[in-house]
């Protein structure tokens, strides 16, 4: 196989659009538009052959990395950690994702290319912290060459056409044996499967301050994770929709469809931003749903580990940062700040309460 080679390295580690596709070995889901992402060593500052249209292309996909890195991390723990208050969207899950060329629309499928080295075969682009496959150490850059001794496929339907091989695989055992390419040698690995949610996380790619479920994704823009302090406050915006989709917020709003479409819209890699004018469709949470998250949601990130003294602050803040007057901010969608607070201070003392009396965190 030929490659061609523009970076000083190889890629490290490329991440996908969607953390349940691959995770969830769901055959059913084909690969959408990309909403992300090589996350790439640095290239060299003059590589060979690499023109400036595919510099920047290239660069664009670099900086939403940084961004999707920073999401799947703080997402790890509050999925595993949570699969048994998830329920009926818990899934045995494989930990990993992976994406080829194919993978990027358009100029982006050339950057991925050239700058990157991706080609037609599925790399892993993202390793969930605490699975079964960080366990058993499959890495990002590996290439996935056969899954229970039967090979991969390749080209623009490999990431389909492999899922419907894992998903017959973990319906029927409980690990995943896999033959990888790692700096040019073969290893067996197999992989246990992980329980967890099967929520997709994906990364929006606007600046504005919001965060959406449509009760099987959760989706952050590139602008509430660069609002965000640090990972405590990323989980807490994580948690809190991960939450409205547990307690079937969007069906219950008939609002999954006009969630869903707007999902869509924004993970691409060049969204529409113009259909961020007005409201989107989206009906404002009742304050009682509001709440509901917001408690359950404090209970997911502190069984997830993060600290949870700060989310009242960091709910304030917010809300004087994006009154409910910003159209398409998250306090525009989400009005109830009284209720939330509220709910979020209950919450806040039951768990210190339940923690010193060494009780289960279980709302």
């Amino acid at each position: 196989m030929s490659r061609i080679r523009l970076v000083a390295t190889p890629v490290s580690s490329i991440l996908g659009a969607c953390l349940a596709l691959l995770l969830s070995a769901c055959a059913t889901q084909a690969p959408g538009p990309a909403g992300a992402l090589p996350g790439a060593p640095k290239r060299q500052a003059e590589a060979p052959g690499l023109s400036p249209k595919l510099a920047a292309d290239a660069d664009a996909l670099t900086k939403m990395a940084g961004l999707q890195d920073r999401l799947y991390k703080v997402a790890a723990p509050l999925l595993i950690q949570n699969a048994e208050l998830c329920k009926n969207q818990a899934r045995n899950l494989l930990g990993f994702t992976a994406k080829n060329r194919w993978s990027y629309p358009g100029e982006y499928n050339e950057a991925a290319h050239q700058a990157f080295g991706m080609d037609d075969r599925l790399q892993v682009t993202g390793v969930l912290s605490g699975s079964g496959a960080a366990r058993v150490g499959l890495q990002t850059g590996d290439i996935l060459l056969a899954a229970g001794g039967k090979p991969l496929p390749t080209g623009e339907h490999a990431l389909s056409q492999a899922g419907a091989i894992f998903g017959k695989i973990v319906a029927k055992e409980a690990s995943l044996p896999m033959t990888i390419e790692r700096h040019g040698g073969e290893r067996q690995l197999s992989i246990p499967v992980t329980r967890a949610c099967a929520f997709a996380i994906e990364l929006g790619n606007a600046d504005n301050v919001n965060a959406y479920a449509d009760g099987s994704r959760v989706l952050v823009t590139r602008g509430m994770i660069n609002f965000t302090r640090d990972d405590d406050e990323l989980a807490f915006v994580l948690a809190t929709t991960m939450a409205h989709d547990m307690l079937g917020h969007p069906a219950v709003q008939r609002n999954s469809a006009t969630l869903g479409s707007v999902i869509d819209n924004l993970k691409s890699i060049t969204p529409d931003t113009s259909l961020l004018i007005g409201s989107s469709g989206i009906k404002a949470m009742p304050a009682e749903m509001d709440a509901a998250a917001s408690r359950l949601g404090l209970y997911l990130a502190a069984r997830a580990g993060y600290d949870i003294d700060a989310a009242p602050a960091f709910w304030k803040r917010l809300a004087e940062s994006t009154p409910p007057s910003v159209l398409n901010g998250y306090n525009a969608n989400h009005p109830a700040l009284g209720a939330r607070l509220t709910a979020v201070e209950k919450a806040h003392a039951e768990i210190k309460a339940k923690r010193a009396a060494k009780r289960p965190l279980v709302p």
